[in-house]
């Protein structure tokens, strides 16, 4: 998404008729009805759902390359440019307003769900169940029909503790790539990008383990009431959108190593470290939120 070296174009570009939408749109499809049938029981789903996922990445994967052939000969100038940048912020926002559905849901179970449910009108619903936070044990404050495990939650140390610190890292490194990349240091720039590249892929590596750690010794799980589904999925989610951001910056950076961008023409590097300020910041909320309170 930046602009030629030479120059751009001063008009908004157009680009002529493409198949990527209608190959995006089939492979979604084939992923949808896959992934229907799979849970269902029907073996050809995960066969239909591989298939769906070849077709929508490899469509991806052939569009985002001609937009950046496009961009790199030129044929996006400053109105091109507003319209990513634009389009970038609407696509963050929505992101806020994603996970602030899943905080909302956190903070209603725990200032309203639970406190409602242990008041004086269900006592005789559930006469034994408390109004604790987080609900731990069977059959008093987990499930009063004894359909849960017992199970511990988790605590903010160590791997949380240690994953905040490797997000806030790679903020920094991240910062300075930026910087590189404004005073024409691209060598400076390459190798801080890597090693924010680095840290994400550990990041998921030690939540991958702490996943590990919360199923097998803590006995947490999705299904673990209130407090194990509303973890995981915000937890989870979160995992997902520091992979997608991940991949988001091994791209910019295989760029940058092939001579893309410029200190004026940059906003792929720009939109990405957009979104990835945006998940650190997301972490924060969830290391407070959900480890510590």
């Amino acid at each position: 998404m930046s602009s030629a070296t030479h120059g751009a174009s001063p008009h908004y570009f157009v680009p002529g008729p493409s198949r990527h939408p209608v190959m995006a749109a089939i492979g979604l499809f084939f992923v949808i009805l896959g992934a229907g049938q799979w849970i269902n029981g029907a073996g050809w789903g995960a066969w239909c759902l591989a298939l769906g996922m070849a077709v929508w990445l490899g469509t991806l994967f052939q569009w985002f390359s001609d937009a950046i052939a496009e961009s790199e000969s030129g044929l996006y100038g400053h109105r091109v440019d507003l319209s990513f940048r634009w389009s970038m912020s609407w696509f963050i926002f929505s992101e806020v307003m994603f996970f602030g559905a899943f905080f909302t849901a956190l903070w209603w179970a725990r200032a309203h769900s639970v406190p409602a449910l242990g008041s004086l009108d269900n006592a005789l619903l559930w006469p034994d169940f408390k109004a604790v936070w987080p609900s731990l044990a069977e059959g008093i404050t987990a499930s009063p029909a004894r359909i849960i495990e017992p199970f511990e939650t988790m605590t903010p140390f160590w791997l949380p503790t240690i994953n905040t610190a490797l997000l806030l890292s790679s903020g920094v490194t991240l910062t300075v790539a930026h910087h590189a990349l404004l005073e024409n240091h691209r060598g400076r720039t390459v190798a801080f990008m890597w090693l924010t590249v680095l840290l994400g892929i550990i990041f998921l590596t030690v939540q991958g383990y702490e996943y590990f750690h919360a199923y097998s010794e803590l006995n947490l799980k999705l299904t673990s009431g209130v407090y194990g589904s509303t973890f995981y999925m915000l937890t989870g989610f979160h995992g997902f959108h520091v992979l997608v951001g991940t991949l988001m910056l091994l791209a910019i950076t295989l760029r940058l190593q092939k001579g893309h961008f410029t200190a004026d023409k940059h906003f792929g590097f720009e939109g990405a470290a957009w979104y990835w300020h945006f998940v650190d910041v997301v972490w924060l909320g969830l290391y407070i939120l959900v480890y510590w309170l």
